[in-house]
């Protein structure tokens, strides 16, 4: 590194003096400060940072790259605050795919468990033990197969289950059947049990998950959105399981968050609810990734996870 490394400001909100600390532990060389404390902020090029106040962005008129504390980055590219020029790079991981693996997972035990039927005996103080269904029957397609997508997918089959995968460019996962397209999409809906969305929102994936994609899912198949609440129709999700057509839903994203408490998705009896947990960036391990960035950076390299702003991703 340089001797006179720019200085990397820092925003997470409640989180930021963490991440300053962090970042000052692992390259001692690169002056990582809390961005409200830069009192001239003209001159900051590199900018690490997650949900930033609407008009953030303006005050660093000389930025070159902003890192985000994230996978996601769909919010960021919408801002009109963020000039043209400036390169966002996304986390790949950060420990967030082994838990986005276990929220899958959890979803499709559900219904392999039938715990929505039983969560329904229960109810009605019923004792009717039902036929039980084994990995290897049960068939799963992952919708976006990138860093954390491709690691549910491979997850779900090291377990024994029938995993299908659908991305926009060909992937190959072992023990995983990759497809790609709109005619495979199709193909791939009526051999699902459980649909697993992973996909990055962009203008392509936004109200992709519709009632035409639902409804071509077979009769008691069920959905699990980790991913954005934008690419759901919550209403066509809601008619097909009052139709007995979906028998549920496990939902962490939604298009308004917090969700209002007036949505009817609260008082479904076949949806459950988290609050956006399903992966959780890990401080150090995003810390690590963005410092091998600033040095890629700092060496005249791209960095990894560049994102392509005219795709979204």
């Amino acid at each position: 590194m340089p001797a006179a490394a720019p200085t990397l400001a820092v925003w997470a909100g409640p989180k930021t003096a963490e991440y300053v600390a962090l970042f000052r532990t692992a390259a001692p060389d690169i002056h990582a400060v809390a961005a409200d404390d830069i009192t001239d902020p003209s001159g900051i090029e590199w900018l690490a940072g997650w949900r930033l106040p609407l008009g953030y962005f303006a005050r660093f008129p000389q930025l070159n790259v902003f890192f985000g504390l994230g996978a996601g980055v769909d919010a960021v590219l919408m801002r009109d605050d963020l000039a043209p020029h400036v390169q966002v790079v996304k986390l790949a991981d950060a420990g967030m795919a082994p838990q986005m693996a276990e929220f899958a997972l959890m979803g499709v035990l559900h219904w392999q468990r039938r715990m929505s039927e039983y969560s329904q005996q229960q109810a009605a103080c019923e004792w009717k033990p039902l036929r039980p269904r084994l990995r290897a029957d049960v068939r799963v397609s992952v919708l976006g197969l990138g860093a954390i997508g491709g690691e549910v997918a491979r997850t779900l089959a090291d377990f024994g289950y029938r995993v299908s995968g659908w991305s926009r460019s060909q992937k190959s996962i072992a023990g995983v059947r990759c497809m790609q397209g709109a005619d495979a999409l199709r193909s791939l809906l009526t051999d699902t049990n459980v649909l697993v969305n992973m996909l990055p929102s962009t203008p392509e994936t936004r109200g992709l998950i519709n009632h035409e994609v639902l409804a071509a899912l077979p009769v008691s198949a069920y959905v699990v959105n980790g991913s954005r609440g934008d690419q759901l129709d919550v209403e066509a999700l809601l008619k097909l399981l009052d139709s007995g057509h979906l028998s549920g839903a496990l939902l962490d994203v939604f298009a308004t968050e917090p969700l209002p408490a007036d949505s009817p998705l609260w008082r479904h009896a076949n949806i459950r609810i988290t609050p956006h947990v399903a992966a959780a960036t890990l401080p150090a391990e995003a810390v690590t990734q963005i410092v091998a960035n600033i040095r890629r950076v700092a060496r005249g390299e791209k960095a990894l996870g560049a994102v392509q702003r005219q795709r979204g991703y």
